[in-house]
């Protein structure tokens, strides 16, 4: 693994299932994240996903392309445009900074609205890295 290397694209179809599911697993209850004429009356077209949701993707990008040993040590994104039913979400990644065994990747995953999350994933590398 080089300073400028990209991860494959992951592709990860966004199901009504996955936003509810996520959300559930999180505890996060916000009706916009179940129920999608609250959301509308809110101003969403439709339920969208949780941060909480997202940051897990984000995790499994970094460790499935990195395998199991990898440790996950910090994930800081940002949330922009809605994932909503129907999307598709397309992870990317670039490593920005190497330290021994510690990389830092940014990460971007964006749908047909743009950016829906941007940040850096901090990771211990693991034998297969």
């Amino acid at each position: 693994m080089n300073v400028g290397d990209a991860l494959p694209p992951l592709e990860i179809p966004v199901t009504r299932t996955l936003i509810v599911a996520g959300a559930l697993a999180s505890r996060d209850y916000q009706d916009v994240h179940h129920d999608a004429e609250l959301a509308r009356e809110k101003g969403s077209p439709d339920i969208f996903m949780n941060i909480l949701t997202t940051n897990g993707l984000v995790g499994r990008y970094i460790t499935d392309h990195l395998g199991p040993e990898a440790v996950l040590r910090k994930v800081a994104i940002r949330l922009g445009a809605p994932n909503h039913p129907g999307d598709t979400m397309t992870l990317t990644g670039t490593v920005t900074a190497l330290d021994g065994d510690t990389a830092e990747i940014r990460v971007v995953g964006a749908n047909r609205l743009g950016h829906h999350v941007t940040g850096t994933v901090t990771v211990t590398l693991g034998a297969r890295a």
